[in-house]
């Protein structure tokens, strides 16, 4: 998602734009691959000294459930990014750098199959592992 289509969903959705808010998104829309709150809670404390953490979490949250960032859980604590939506695809994620790399084949297309007769409202795959960079 470009970081236009976040500032506009955002407004569609009745929600002031603070410059709190617009860094949060700058920050996701400039780094590669999912970061945790606590890297954001940094970087949003470097330049907003006294900026609560509860204030970086209920943002991290809102985003979430607006699809702007999407989620997974690292080493049991979860991770977000901005949300992907050019076409369909999965990731693999770097458990080390939280980089991530896209893969064009979805499981969907087998499994699919196999369950035929269910409703199927959704799915998610990823692949963990190490980036050739932190083998």
């Amino acid at each position: 998602m470009s970081l236009q289509e976040s500032l506009e969903l955002l407004k569609e959705n009745g929600y002031k734009m603070t410059e709190r808010r617009k860094e949060i998104l700058n920050y996701f829309h400039h780094e590669d691959g999912y970061r945790s709150a606590k890297e954001l809670y940094e970087h949003m404390e470097s330049i907003y000294e006294g900026i609560s953490y509860d204030t970086v979490y209920r943002n991290l949250n809102l985003y979430h459930e607006l699809g702007i960032l999407e989620s997974t859980e690292l080493n049991s604590e979860k991770h977000f990014r901005m949300n992907c939506s050019d076409h369909h695809h999965h990731h693999f994620i770097c458990k080390a750098c939280g980089h991530t790399k896209k893969i064009n084949v979805c499981p969907m297309d087998d499994i699919g199959q196999t369950l035929s007769n269910y409703q199927i409202d959704d799915h998610k795959f990823e692949v963990y592992g190490r980036c050739p960079d932190c083998q």
